[in-house]
């Protein structure tokens, strides 16, 4: 079996006009004979820095001793990457398992138009992770959502505990029209199980709707509780938390576990011990650096202006200049904010061969261009010493992947020799 398979078939599959299907999700999880309720979950919303949140969550419920299986997405160099306990990928043989049993599972399952639309990836994926805890006997889950809130797979399985990012015009038009409704759609992932939102500072409107959206999903009983990484006191402190705008989604997961730990009645970890797991987070491609070709590369997932100002203002820092810059950019993105944040320095767009993704806008004319397929480790060098390397995941994916970057431990537990071990 191609261990892909029971993950992107029907979505490859989808005809024009389908959407991913809650109610085939959940028929899934009956036919796998998964009880959603079987194991604590804590999930993470939001519209940036899901993927740094989810990790720092992670390593401080591991730092207290929770066996805990951590789904993030999308992936940088493999699929193993997706589904990780205590931080660290699951073998191959231990995902094509996962697939062998969603794949059974699936076939079992009525046609895609009798249950109004397909598996999404994203969504399988939670439920591999979910069927990992199963077979670890993890004490809780961190579940990453895809883009969306209410209509995402998390919601069916119901958090604990949800920690929402900060929210803004990302998918404008696609899950909601204004950034209101796209927070009130976030928001909706909390149902019967959750017992408390932890969320970064919101615009006012934003909280707002976020309020509403939780009283409503929850009957009043949860109300937001805020996290200002600025106060004093805010874990973890400032040298621990990530480089750059990531540094919120740090303290941010952090409060969040901690949250969860006393909603389970589980005691926090010290602050030695806690501080000591998170001083070994390492987040690729979130101003993560790398040695290439006697210089060095950094890599950013930065898709708006105010992520490139912030990552090249980092990499400046850093080095002190930049020689060159590699961005991948699909349309769909801030192509005008991140234009006017890389005036003056020189600049190669990298283009991608995935179908979904259009390079069409205008760019700067003195601006290189490249394919994709490109890309190597003997590219940097000619682009100098320091190279700043920007953009989607899809491309800052192919980036670790020519540098040959580790991306199979995001944190490490002093004293244990592997995953799932608290």
């Amino acid at each position: 079996m191609d261990t892909l398979d029971p993950f992107f078939t029907e979505w490859a599959a989808r005809r024009p006009g389908q959407v991913r299907s809650r109610r085939r999700a959940r028929l899934l999880m009956d036919a796998l004979e998964l009880d959603p309720a079987s194991v604590p979950v804590l999930g993470v919303v939001g519209s940036k820095g899901k993927g740094s949140t989810a990790t720092y969550a992670s390593a401080a419920l591991s730092a207290a001793g929770l066996r805990t299986v951590l789904v993030t997405g999308p992936s940088f160099r493999s699929y193993r990457e997706r589904v990780r306990v205590d931080g660290v990928s699951v073998t191959g043989a231990g995902l094509d398992a996962l697939g062998d049993l969603i794949e059974r599972a699936r076939l079992s399952l009525p046609p895609v138009a009798e249950t109004g639309g397909h598996l999404a990836p994203s969504g399988l994926f939670l439920i591999a992770g979910m069927l990992e805890a199963r077979r670890s006997g993890a004490d809780v889950c961190v579940l990453e959502a895809g883009a969306g809130g209410h209509r995402d797979e998390l919601r069916i399985i119901g958090p604990d505990v949800v920690a929402l990012g900060r929210v803004f015009g990302e998918h404008l038009g696609v899950l909601g029209d204004t950034v209101p409704e796209i927070a009130r759609e976030k928001a909706r992932v909390a149902g019967d199980r959750t017992q408390a939102l932890v969320s970064l500072p919101q615009t006012e409107e934003v909280s707002e709707a976020v309020a509403a959206a939780l009283a409503e999903a929850t009957g009043g009983r949860v109300a937001v509780e805020a996290v200002d990484p600025g106060d004093e006191g805010a874990e973890p402190p400032a040298r621990l938390r990530p480089a750059g705008l990531s540094a919120a989604s740090g303290v941010l997961g952090t409060a969040a576990a901690l949250r969860m730990l006393d909603v389970l009645g589980r005691p926090r970890p010290s602050r030695e011990r806690l501080h000591g797991v998170l001083e070994t987070v390492r987040l690729p491609a979130r101003l993560s650096r790398h040695a290439v070709g006697g210089g060095e590369v950094v890599v950013d997932s930065a898709i708006n202006g105010a992520g490139v100002a912030a990552a090249v203002a980092h990499a400046r820092g850093v080095w002190g200049g930049i020689d060159h810059v590699l961005l991948c950019l699909p349309d769909h993105k801030d192509v005008s904010g991140v234009v006017e944040s890389l005036v003056g320095l020189p600049v190669t767009t990298v283009v991608l061969p995935e179908s979904h993704l259009r390079f069409e806008r205008a760019l700067p004319a003195h601006w290189g261009r490249m394919r994709a397929e490109e890309l190597s480790a003997a590219s940097f060098p000619a682009l100098g010493r320091r190279v700043l390397a920007l953009g989607t995941v899809y491309f800052t994916g192919r980036v670790l992947e020519a540098v040959d970057a580790p991306t199979d431990r995001l944190f490490g537990l002093p004293g244990c020799e592997g995953p799932g071990h608290g």
